[in-house]
């Protein structure tokens, strides 16, 4: 079943009532203009089952912590924006598997080899996927981009990653003279990293489904960083939401600001298609088929962790 993701980005009341999530707009009912009858029909209710992803863009928002209780029990990820409508904090179950005790040490236990062969085929997938984007979008010759795809060693000694995506970001945007991909950067930047984070909280919320640690990573590593597994898993798909902001940016003149429309596209992130051995199906059961496929890898059932092919 795919799951609902759902954005806030006016003042809203969230409460609980029958395993519904009760929405209520402030607004409507402060307005003595409007009927009593007007202001009932505004009230609208959501299976909470049904809620994947819920993103509170709006500083005058109110949630109960009965709404917080059983986002978490149905595997909900929670995503809350800045000042600056940018995805800030995530909020995930700290227990979502039945056996979640076992998993844990399974992943704390594998063994350097193991991880270092699962990212290299992280890698191989991530470039394979970023080649399919530049055929798709420029004319940029991906004959290097396959080179490095065969080129890559268990745990990518040789940082083929780096040269591929130097490579990757000087032509995917070939309209935007000496266009750098980076969080503080010029736009389509502000795009990137707001389907980023969609991303992140998707595959963070799946990698919890599957009993795993989002923060024991195969290759990422930094102390400060609670998502480090979710960032390794991501790096293949993201070349889904460089997609998909390539097709925003064709379709508008000025994407300089996140405006509610392209907020709306960048959304639809859940829902994009994908191709796993030869089915279809949306990014996020993909992300699940890719961490229950992660944990096989780590207590010995397969040797291949499953991406899709873009």
């Amino acid at each position: 079943m795919i799951k609902k993701t759902l954005c806030f980005s006016n003042p809203a009341y969230l409460s609980l009532k029958n395993s519904q999530l009760v929405i209520r707009l402030p607004e409507v009912e402060c307005c003595d203009n409007l009927s009593d009858s007007f202001k009932q029909q505004s009230e609208r209710t959501i299976p909470i089952e049904d809620i994947g992803i819920v993103l509170l863009d709006n500083k005058r928002i109110t949630i109960t912590s009965s709404v917080l209780e059983a986002l978490i029990e149905n595997n909900s990820a929670l995503i809350t924006c800045d000042s600056k409508n940018m995805p800030i904090g995530l909020l995930l179950p700290l227990c979502s598997n039945t056996t979640q005790n076992e998993r844990f040490r399974t992943q704390i236990e594998a063994s350097l080899p193991l991880k270092k062969q699962l990212w290299q085929q992280t890698i191989k997938q991530k470039i394979s996927n970023q080649a399919k984007i530049l055929s798709i979008y420029t004319n940029a010759d991906v004959g290097c981009m396959y080179a490095w795809v065969d080129k890559v060693r268990s745990g990518d000694p040789d940082n083929l990653e780096a040269r591929a995506a130097a490579y990757y970001w000087k032509n995917i945007f070939s309209d935007i003279p000496n266009f750098v991909r980076g969080r503080d950067g010029e736009p389509p930047n502000n795009l990137l990293n707001y389907g980023y984070a969609i991303l992140r909280a998707i595959v963070a919320r799946s990698l919890v489904a599957s009993g795993l640690l989002p923060t024991l990573g195969l290759h990422h590593h930094n102390k400060y960083n609670a998502y480090c597994l979710a960032d390794d898993i991501m790096e293949p798909y993201r070349p889904y939401v460089d997609g998909l902001v390539s097709d925003i940016m064709l379709s508008t003149n000025d994407y300089s600001e996140l405006t509610k429309d392209i907020k709306m596209k960048l959304l639809t992130i859940p829902v994009l298609d994908t191709m796993m051995g030869g089915r279809k199906s949306p990014l996020m059961i993909a992300t699940q088929q890719t961490t229950a496929s992660l944990y096989k890898c780590f207590n010995g059932e397969q040797r291949r962790i499953l991406y899709p092919d873009l």
